[in-house]
C-alpha cells in the first residue's frame, strides 16, 4: 500500500492531582479552548472536551504517526503550565479506543459531564469505563 490510512479516535480521561477540585468553572471554557489549540499545534484534532472541577474527558483523533503517550504528555504538560502555580494533573490516565460509529455517542457523553456527575462521582465513572472496556485493574492502584 502506498499510503497509510488510520482511524484512531481516543476517549482519554485524567484527573487533577489527588482528584482535588482545581478547575474553576470560570476557567473551564478557556481550558477547553486551550486544549484544542495544543492538539491543533501538535497535528491532531480534539473533537470534544468536557469534565468537572476535578477531571477532564477528551475525544481526539490521532494520526497514525503520533503516539498516544506523546499526545497525552503534550496535553497535560502544556495545560498544567497554563493553569498556573499550584495546579497539576494526576500522573496516569485512561485511554479508550472509540469506533467511528460511536463518536457522536462519546461526544455527547463528554459534553454532558455535569449531568453524569449528579448520579455518580468520578471514581465510580472511571471504574465503570475500565469495566465496560474490559480492562483488568487492581483497585489498590487505580487511584493510588
Amino acid at each position: 500500500m502506498a499510503h497509510t490510512y488510520a482511524s484512531n479516535f481516543v476517549h482519554c480521561v485524567f484527573s487533577t492531582k489527588d482528584r482535588c477540585a482545581l478547575i474553576p468553572a470560570a476557567r473551564t471554557a478557556k481550558l477547553h479552548a486551550y486544549l484544542v489549540g495544543i492538539a491543533s499545534g501538535e497535528g491532531f484534532s480534539l473533537v470534544a472536551s468536557g469534565g468537572t472541577a476535578n477531571h477532564i474527558h477528551l475525544l481526539f483523533v490521532l494520526p497514525a504517526s503520533y503516539s498516544l503517550a506523546l499526545a497525552v504528555q503534550k496535553l497535560k504538560g502544556s495545560s498544567s503550565r497554563w493553569m498556573g502555580h499550584g495546579f497539576s494533573w494526576q500522573e496516569g490516565y485512561g485511554a479508550f479506543s472509540v469506533s467511528p460509529s460511536q463518536v457522536s455517542v462519546v461526544k455527547r457523553y463528554i459534553q454532558d459531564q455535569e449531568e453524569h456527575h449528579r448520579k455518580r462521582d468520578f471514581e465510580e465513572e472511571f471504574v465503570a469505563l475500565l469495566r465496560n472496556c474490559g480492562i483488568e485493574y487492581d483497585e489498590r492502584y487505580v487511584f493510588g
